[in-house]
């Protein structure tokens, strides 16, 4: 009994071969360029954060110091304040000023105290003549008094008049974007609302109401924040 040749295993033709090539490179051809697409967006996403808190933690680093001085203050007539352990740059504003349009960055490099108020609200009028005399207390500090009323503007021009303000300039949010700007980044409830901001433009404390500004624990906290 003869041992039988062993018969050729059948052979592809090329367009079979074509077809398993397609069917085992393509799939991985597709996945390894959108798992490198998506591994360099997640780093690219993570650096782009990262290196936005690193600014400003860099940005507000003097506001930190200041926020720490402050910090003890928040008690008697501004028991209600706010104070920012970690403090963050401000939102962009742009409204009216004495010269015309101006923006919060303006006031860089001073320590600025950032009233929104309107005609309508009477602890607002209640406290403008304490914090006109605020702003007669204090060379290094700014007081903005920024009215946010957008109907019968003339009215807080005209209260300006009819309290005697002396110091203050008169700055005006006409068309409300900065309070929508303040509303939309959870800085504001309700009026009055005013800030302490740092030399840096960094938000070092807030206060929600009305406050006795020209008082012995304002020019503390004014001598704090210089």
């Amino acid at each position: 009994m003869t041992e039988q040749e062993p018969q050729d295993a059948p052979q592809a033709t090329p367009e079979q071969m074509r077809r398993i090539a397609r069917k085992l490179i393509l799939p991985h051809a597709i996945f390894v360029p959108a798992a490198m697409a998506a591994c360099v967006a997640f780093v690219l996403y993570g650096l782009n954060g990262g290196g936005k808190k690193a600014a400003a933690l860099t940005q507000c680093e003097a506001s930190r110091a200041v926020a720490a001085r402050v910090a003890p203050l928040a008690k008697g007539e501004f028991s209600a304040l706010a104070v920012r352990p970690d403090p963050k740059p401000m939102p962009e504003l742009v409204f009216g000023g004495p010269q015309g349009a101006t923006t919060l960055a303006s006031f860089k490099g001073k320590t600025i105290v950032l009233n929104a108020w309107a005609t309508w609200c009477v602890p607002c009028r209640e406290e403008m003549p304490a914090l006109d005399r605020l702003q007669g207390m204090s060379e290094s500090v700014i007081v903005v008094a920024l009215n946010v009323d957008t109907t019968k503007k003339e009215r807080a021009k005209a209260f300006f008049g009819e309290i005697g303000v002396k110091n203050l300039g008169f700055y005006e949010d006409s068309e409300g974007k900065s309070f929508e700007a303040l509303r939309r980044a959870g800085k504001v409830l309700g009026l009055p609302t005013t800030f302490l901001i740092g030399p840096d433009g960094c938000e070092i404390a807030a206060l929600a109401g009305p406050a006795k500004w020209d008082g012995d624990e304002a020019k503390a906290l004014v001598k704090a924040v210089e």
